[in-house]
């Protein structure tokens, strides 16, 4: 199962289970542009998105980093970390 149909099939329907889209003031922000890329010599370099972030009233609450199931979750451990601290949240899921 790709990253793609991970979200699709597994996390979605999790988010959507505990209420984050449905319940009022909730929402669920998917591929978040954190950067647009740093400029370098020869372009941009890679932009930074974030698979999912959680509003609540909005404000933003928390990073989920998805992975493909055939990796292990701490893969996007650090990513979901590295992204908390540019949006400056303190919470981080990797899955």
């Amino acid at each position: 199962m790709n990253e793609s149909e991970t979200r699709a099939e597994l996390i979605d329907p999790k988010l959507k289970e505990e209420g984050w889209g449905i319940v009022e003031g909730s929402k669920v922000l998917r591929e978040y542009h954190i950067t647009a890329g740093k400029i370098q010599v020869g372009g941009r370099g890679k932009k930074q998105i974030a698979d999912y972030i959680l509003v609540y009233k909005g404000t933003k609450l928390s990073v989920i980093e998805a992975k493909s199931a055939d990796l292990s979750v701490g893969e996007g451990v650090m990513q979901a970390k590295q992204y908390a601290e540019k949006l400056k949240l303190a919470t981080t899921y990797s899955t």
